[in-house]
């Protein structure tokens, strides 16, 4: 098609850029976008079929008229200052800086485009070459993903409220259970019970109040498990102390295995706080977390009467500490009991979890 043979008479002899062939035109023309080229005054000097069906004008239409044309009218008032920002300090860039834009098409339509402004120095001056894409179909799909990832956040939000409840609900029923409870022995199981539960009420409260469903902060978590343990412990541990020690920057673990890490320290804690001081022995047991971004080391330790010399998991009988290996693996970790005073134990295990189907 022949640009300049549909050019308005008299304009475009004075406005078009001098060029020996037909490359550029052949560029403008075929390109999948809207292309126009504007003068220094506005004008347009030069379209492409895409502009034409893109805005609805002939060719004819739109050759030696103002771009002003193609925009809204709301906002024509302000684009001649746009143009001359842009002027004074050409270079190629994106058009709008952060801002929504909007084209307006023949029949008055407005609709969403991003625009691409390339200066080009001419024998008549320099000019603006502005490619234009339609990004309604992106919008609507945009919005059809935010949609759907709100959607998806209530129901998680839901899901995590409910569950938190529930698990809170359990908690009151053994707490009542162990009120009741005539032999100490029940009692000490429905507690245990009871903060088992805690501990997995605790992952849902943290995720509820932080919005990530992904990943948890594991600092922070056992920083309230510490918490909860040290009031369950008090009264009967008065010379017993729970620290945690903890890197100053975030430790994040999936959230696939801080439900197990969480009952994991719980049982380790517990079990120190029942049988490592006795005879209202003074003692400390430390929670200690660090590691990088291969791998992460949780270690309990305390200063009590230590382990019996031919301890084994496998053969105690304590359910908590049989859980301990079992949840060690649901972890993909390795436990090292170490030797010392006190009972030290230091687990080691993957910062994340492999990808599902790699070896």
């Amino acid at each position: 098609m022949d640009i300049r043979a549909e050019a308005t008479p008299g304009r475009e002899n004075a406005a078009m850029p001098q060029m020996s062939d037909d490359a550029f035109r052949r560029v403008v023309e075929y390109a999948p976008s809207a292309m126009v080229l504007v003068d220094d005054h506005g004008m347009m000097v030069l379209v492409n079929e895409q502009t034409e069906r893109l805005f609805g004008y002939p060719r004819a239409e739109l050759i030696g008229r103002s771009v002003d044309m193609l925009v809204p009218f709301a906002t024509r008032a302000h684009h001649a200052d746009f143009r001359h920002s842009f002027l004074s300090s050409p270079s190629p860039r994106p058009m709008g800086g952060g801002r929504d834009l909007f084209a307006c098409r023949a029949d008055g339509s407005e609709f969403p485009v991003e625009i691409g402004l390339n200066p080009m120095d001419t024998g008549n001056g320099v000019m603006v070459l502005a490619s234009i894409v339609d990004i309604t179909e992106r919008r609507r799909a945009q919005q059809v993903l935010e949609q759907a990832l709100l959607e998806k956040t209530v129901l998680l939000n839901e899901v995590h409220h409910r569950v938190k409840n529930n698990l809170q609900v359990i908690t009151s029923l053994l707490n009542l259970q162990a009120n009741n409870a005539d032999e100490p022995r029940v009692r000490d199981i429905l507690n245990e019970s009871q903060n088992r539960v805690r501990a997995m009420a605790l992952t849902h409260q943290l995720l509820y109040e932080r919005k990530d469903f992904s990943r948890m902060d594991l600092g922070d978590y056992l920083d309230r498990l510490a918490q909860l343990l040290r009031g369950t412990y008090r009264s009967g541990s008065n010379g017993v102390e729970l620290q945690l020690e903890r890197p100053a920057q975030p430790v994040y673990l999936d959230l696939e295995r801080a439900i197990p890490c969480g009952l994991m320290v719980n049982e380790l804690v517990t079990n120190a706080f029942k049988h490592a001081f006795p005879d209202q022995r003074r003692g400390d047991i430390t929670i200690t977390l660090s590691g990088d971004a291969q791998r992460l080391t949780l270690a309990v330790r305390d200063d009590g009467i230590g382990l019996p010399a031919d301890f084994d998991f496998e053969a105690v009988k304590s359910l908590g500490l049989q859980l301990v290996p079992l949840l060690i693996d649901q972890l993909h970790g390795e436990l090292q009991i170490l030797p010392g005073g006190g009972a030290h134990y230091r687990i080691t295990f993957p910062a994340a979890l492999p990808i599902r189907g790699t070896s």
